[in-house]
């Protein structure tokens, strides 16, 4: 699948168009003055907008492009805002759910998010089983540390009367 066809299909969303126009832009600028920054902030948007940042928080701000790019703010601000605008476009497409989505792929949707909270309820559930269990394990701990211990105290009292002969008994016979 070319470039392009994945654009289209949504499958990289705003990255691979970024990567497209990136390509388009360096080529465009290639031998002037600012093709290094336009490359830059191009691999910059790509990097933010597919979630793998390198140097920056990861935020799909202007402020968090410029830092990924190297470059001050104001570059994207002033010199290159039509990139800036791109940007915005690529992040505003990337967070909205486009209407003609077909309804395998909206039907799929819906049902990994009902998956996904079954699984997170699930865990859940399961965290909560896990420390119940926990304490009564911990309980019986104690309670058959006391037991052995008062085993052993009974052991000891038998061993000291069976040690001990019974006076009395002999006396009587």
């Amino acid at each position: 699948m070319s470039a392009p066809d994945e654009f289209v299909t949504g499958q990289h969303g705003g990255a691979a168009l970024a990567q497209l126009v990136s390509q388009a832009l360096t080529h465009a600028h290639a031998g002037s003055e600012g093709a290094a920054e336009v490359r830059a902030i191009s691999d910059a948007m790509v990097r933010l907008l597919i979630g793998a940042p390198l140097h920056s928080d990861g935020k799909l701000t202007i402020v968090s492009l410029a830092a990924e790019a190297g470059l001050r703010r104001n570059k994207l601000t002033h010199k290159h805002t039509g990139l800036k605008d791109l940007f915005y476009a690529l992040v505003k497409a990337r967070d909205s759910v486009p209407d003609a989505m077909p309804e395998t792929a909206r039907a799929r949707a819906v049902k990994h998010q009902q998956d996904l909270a079954r699984v997170c309820a699930e865990r859940d559930d399961l965290r909560t089983q896990t420390q119940l269990l926990t304490r009564i394990v911990q309980v019986l701990e104690i309670e058959n540390h006391r037991l052995k211990k008062t085993n052993r105290d009974l052991e000891r009292q038998l061993a000291d009367r069976a040690a001990v002969p019974d006076l009395n008994r002999r006396r009587r016979s």
